[in-house]
């Protein structure tokens, strides 16, 4: 009897993980023809989120001696989530001075709005501006327009992907810096990068915005030597946390380099703060953990 309960259970758990791979992959399946359109691979993010990243790999930008690397603050992005029949479309373009018109123009023609467009650094060579689109449609048609005006700026062709054999290396203690900042990263193209969303549900008309669509706390650190790291990243916030969050940066040394909108028309509204440093990374993750802690985010997750 024991024997084929165990049996039971095991076919049981074979069918559960069976299925749960089987609907991954279908819903993989569907972003196919927005991965065609695009020209490049997307993955899967939670909340039903397909999201796609174009780093600017052609971009040199220097910022206070710093050679900035696209996963600090130089990282376009793409979100898709399916509404229906159609899609909506969120994201970031990373951007020159000298691309932003044309690009602007073609997204106009192609009816994607834009949302916000502004700094997120300052002082740094050459400038760098981010341009922020919504768009709603049949979600191929939505990547044909988009992947045109991404045709109109210098982003370079995705690399071939390889699997990861080892986890990266990075020039950090990244234990500590997950202790102090209460949250564990990810190390991606030598960044360590942590995503801390808000507890409020997000919302635009009747969809509700997943963190992964933009509206959750990034947290980006990049090794420069003997500990220390250049930091940057946004904080997601409500009106009421804006001057407290902002103390908290000021007082742990780090700057507050830019405060604005991302979106349009979402409840509650939100504004985005972002932010620099370089500095002893623990410090630092002290200093952005006091900041949080101003926020209705996500609890620390790590003691």
């Amino acid at each position: 009897m024991i024997g084929r309960n165990v049996s039971s259970a095991a076919a049981c758990l074979l069918v559960c993980c069976c299925t749960f791979g089987q609907t991954k992959d279908d819903a993989t399946a569907a972003w196919k023809p927005v991965e065609a359109a695009l020209g490049r691979a997307g993955q899967l993010q939670p909340g039903e989120v397909y999201k796609f990243a174009l780093p600017r790999r052609d971009m040199k930008i220097v910022k206070d001696g710093v050679t900035v690397a696209p996963g600090l603050a130089l990282g376009s992005w793409l979100a898709f989530k399916k509404m229906g029949s159609e899609a909506m479309v969120m994201g970031d373009l990373v951007l020159s001075e000298e691309e932003i018109e044309p690009v602007m123009l073609k997204l106009q023609q192609e009816k994607i709005e834009q949302s916000s467009i502004h700094n997120h650094l300052l002082g740094e060579s050459p400038r760098v501006i981010y341009m922020h689109i919504e768009g709603h449609g049949d979600p191929a048609v939505l990547a044909r327009s988009l992947a045109g005006a991404i045709a109109l700026t210098k982003t370079p062709a995705p690399t071939p992907a390889t699997p990861a054999a080892t986890p990266q290396a990075i020039d950090l203690n990244t234990g500590q810096v997950e202790q102090a900042l209460g949250y564990s990263g990810k190390v991606n193209g030598g960044i360590l990068q942590f995503s801390v969303p808000r507890i409020e549900k997000i919302t635009e008309g009747e969809m509700e915005i997943p963190p992964a669509m933009g509206v959750a706390t990034a947290i980006n650190f990049q090794p420069t030597g003997q500990g220390k790291a250049a930091i940057s990243g946004d904080f997601v916030l409500l009106a009421n946390e804006v001057n407290p969050v902002i103390r908290a940066l000021r007082t742990h040394g780090i700057d507050v380099t830019a405060m604005h909108n991302h979106m349009l028309f979402e409840q509650p509204h939100l504004y985005f703060m972002h932010f620099w440093a370089n500095d002893d990374a623990v410090k630092l993750a002290q200093g952005l953990r006091a900041a949080l802690d101003e926020t209705n985010s996500q609890k620390p997750q790590v003691k």
